[in-house]
């Protein structure tokens, strides 16, 4: 099939205002959040309904034609980047609340539907959806599952596996299905668990059923501040062993507060402080008054600089306004960065910290560090300059050389934004040749012809491979980095 005659095709089942192919038309969908790597796409379609999505990939499916499905694009892992020439299936027609059933506790979206709009259409009734990225503003329940996103909340409330109880799904091979359960268990293979976190490699969900919640009858949010990051890491992991599970507790460092205090959401952190928490707990409201109490003398315990528990909704919701758009504010102190999101556990966030600062100044390059402190889920924000040269690649080395520390200490390369392209290779990190393989068996089975975001998320197993691919890491961060200090040194001989 000729490019025209596949635009015709595609334009044959949506018509042609929901068909772009277009150089010009095309220059968006290079990338998503992960702009360290972009790919024009063949194509990029809107369909509305499952059956136009069916349609679309029996025709591509037929024709061998790569594709990928898309939300909204705010991905931070490449996932949506069409590195193979895909034509993109964008789901942002397909933004429909279908239904909801207060007394059962459920709702049903279209995939395009936004995350953040879901809690508003049901805050009336005073219920909520619980799974809260930062990017819920503009997220979509679609691109959330593909991704199992996490979010501030998921300490408590865990991240989008637990509140999606079934899905329709349109197969790569066009087939239409049915997975999960509204309610109960499902019977059988637990098949919706392996598409949730698939990133779009076993299908596109269609239509999604969703857990929804009442809101909490009390909430309480307590700031702290620090002036070194081992005391607020230590008051982590004493308000969990107190035996309280806080709905969130986050932490930033000096520069990422630096970064949202020059941004909207201006909270007037001290420039002299290492660390602030901002740790919220929920439920009836006597239970939250004595944790809010119990938390307050934790942080004391811990040479906490002041603490304070937000005095009302208005200043509650600065707070964590000023926390959710860390990420965006970067751009007020850097032109470029890479967000990475490893996972460690509690008891190591000191140690990982003080090895991420000294990559940083191997590396030569600055790094904010934003975190859900509660679950050990680590935001280290790389900044660069994509403009110098070296730099994008130095950024990249970093980001790898930290993920390697992450699995080092027996955690896990990502918590919550997905392998993508971005981490393909550190999934070796992780996992052996024999894990890879039985990951790439299972995918072949709704994958057949891995035409569906073909290279993302499974690196191709091999242990030649494996060691090839570890060796040049290693060479790479120590040529990047080793190449910085020698020209930095030139730069300053008399240092």
């Amino acid at each position: 099939m000729t490019h025209d005659e596949l635009i015709m095709a595609l334009e044959n089942i949506l018509g042609q205002q929901r068909v772009l192919h277009r150089e010009h038309q095309l220059l968006a969908y290079e990338c998503d959040g992960y702009v360290a790597q972009k790919a024009r796409p063949r194509a990029v379609v809107f369909p509305e309904t499952t059956d136009e999505v069916a349609s679309i990939v029996k025709l591509l499916h037929e024709h061998k034609i790569p594709f990928l499905p898309r939300g909204a694009g705010t991905g931070l892992s490449g996932g949506a980047t069409a590195l193979n020439g895909e034509v993109i299936i964008s789901l942002v027609k397909m933004d429909k609340f279908l239904s909801v059933d207060y007394e059962n506790m459920r709702a049903v979206v279209q995939p395009g539907h936004i995350n953040l709009q879901l809690t508003r259409k049901i805050a009336p009734q005073n219920w909520y959806y619980a799974p809260d990225p930062s990017s819920q503003s503009a997220c979509t329940i679609g691109g959330n599952l593909a991704e199992n996103a996490g979010g501030s909340h998921c300490l408590k409330y865990g991240v989008t596996t637990n509140h999606i109880v079934a899905a329709e799904v349109v197969l790569p091979t066009g087939e239409i299905v049915n997975v999960g359960s509204p309610f109960g268990d499902a019977l059988g293979y637990d098949v919706l668990g392996l598409i949730v976190g698939s990133e779009g490699t076993m299908g596109i969900a269609t239509a999604i059923t969703v857990r929804i919640l009442q809101k909490p009858e009390a909430v309480k949010t307590i700031m702290a501040m620090y002036d070194n990051v081992s005391d607020a890491s230590d008051t982590v992991s004493d308000v969990i062993a107190a035996g309280i599970i806080p709905a969130a507790m986050e932490m930033m460092d000096q520069l990422a507060m630096q970064a949202v205090d020059k941004s909207n959401y201006h909270v007037g952190y001290p420039t002299d402080i290492d660390a602030v928490l901002l740790i919220e707990v929920d439920g009836l409201r006597a239970g939250v008054e004595e944790s809010a109490e119990l938390i307050v003398e934790i942080c004391r315990k811990h040479n906490v600089r002041s603490v304070q528990v937000a005095g009302s909704d208005a200043e509650r919701s600065l707070w964590w306004s000023s926390r959710k758009m860390a990420f965006g504010a970067m751009g007020r102190i850097s032109p470029d960065y890479i967000v990475q999101d490893g996972v460690i556990p509690r008891t190591r966030l000191t140690e990982v910290l003080t090895r991420i600062s000294e990559i940083s100044r191997e590396s030569g390059l600055r790094i904010a560090n934003v975190f859900h402190a509660g679950d050990g889920n680590l935001h280290p924000l790389i900044c660069y300059d994509s403009r110098v040269p070296g730099e994008t690649e130095r950024a990249v080395a970093a980001g790898s050389a930290i993920l390697k520390v992450c699995a080092d200490v027996g955690g896990s390369i990502t918590g919550e934004h997905g392998v993508g392209v971005e981490k393909i290779e550190e999934m070796r990190f992780v996992f052996s040749d024999a894990d890879l393989s039985a990951q790439i068996q299972i995918r072949s089975v709704f994958n057949p012809l891995d035409l569906c975001n073909s290279g993302k998320l499974i690196p191709k197993p091999g242990r030649c491979a494996e060691v090839r691919q570890a060796k040049r890491i290693i060479e790479q961060h120590a040529e990047i980095f080793d190449g910085f200090q020698e020209q930095t040194m030139i730069a300053s001989p008399g240092k």
